[in-house]
């Protein structure tokens, strides 16, 4: 076992019978009119719910928090153009955050893998962008199972009619990127936390009190949604993790 995986079946202990219990919030403009201060009243409701949720010995490293998001277009536009790259028009791709190894040549071989897996799926890779990351309050558990996080844009092709049917390979990407990166022992921290056209999760292994400082893109005034949906975990009978 490393620090930022299930042990193996022991004793009484099997990892597939792991379950979570949690505090779940959300806030919505009902009219749909995408604002930041939607985003910091989720980020609010998430703490909270600070109660709902844990920690381990360490009363600054928690069983987890998140929140997710309509895709923030003009943000996402503001920081693509740094990286860049431009973006098509809201809806004309997807967006996900991926935790992936902090090893810089494990990183790019799974960039590499993803990218050729989305090819095969008739989509193209944009390009990438490293979430900025703040783990100055976090506890020394956390931090020693901390992954790399990155932004991946895709591409909506010709014969994705609709978003259902982009949203549906953006899935099947995920799916098999998963296997060939993660469950395939090349990068041990590969997850991906979210691959969508229409939303997208910023969580972690942190307290509802830390996302908020973690990830300073949420703090971006052009960071903006009309819905925001927070979850504050318990781990009750399960390890936690990233």
């Amino acid at each position: 076992m490393t620090s930022h995986q299930l042990p193996p079946k022991q004793g009484l202990y099997d990892p597939q019978f792991e379950h979570d219990a949690c505090g779940v919030g959300f806030v919505v403009q009902v009219k749909g009119l995408a604002s930041h201060s939607i985003v910091q009243q989720g980020l609010q409701i998430l703490c909270n719910l600070e109660h709902r949720g844990a920690c381990g010995s360490e009363a600054n490293t928690g069983d987890g928090a998140g929140i997710l998001v309509q895709l923030p277009h003009r943000f996402l536009q503001k920081v693509a153009r740094a990286e860049g790259f431009e973006l098509p028009a809201s809806g004309q791709y997807g967006a996900g955050i991926v935790f992936t190894s902090p090893d810089l040549t494990i990183r790019a071989e799974s960039r590499r893998r993803f990218e050729s897996v989305a090819a095969q799926m008739g989509q193209k890779v944009l390009g990438w962008r490293d979430v900025p990351t703040n783990d100055g309050t976090l506890g020394a558990m956390a931090q020693a199972s901390e992954p790399f996080m990155q932004q991946v844009f895709i591409e909506r092709s010709a014969d994705c009619e609709d978003d259902l049917a982009f949203e549906r390979k953006l899935y099947v990407i995920r799916k098999l990127a998963h296997n060939v990166i993660g469950k395939s022992g090349h990068d041990t921290y590969w997850y991906p936390a979210s691959l969508s056209c229409r939303t997208m999760v910023y969580k972690g292994m942190l307290t509802p009190p830390q996302v908020r400082d973690f990830f300073p893109d949420l703090s971006d005034p052009d960071f903006e949604s009309a819905l925001a949906l927070v979850l504050s975990l318990l781990s009750s009978n399960s390890f936690t993790s990233w």
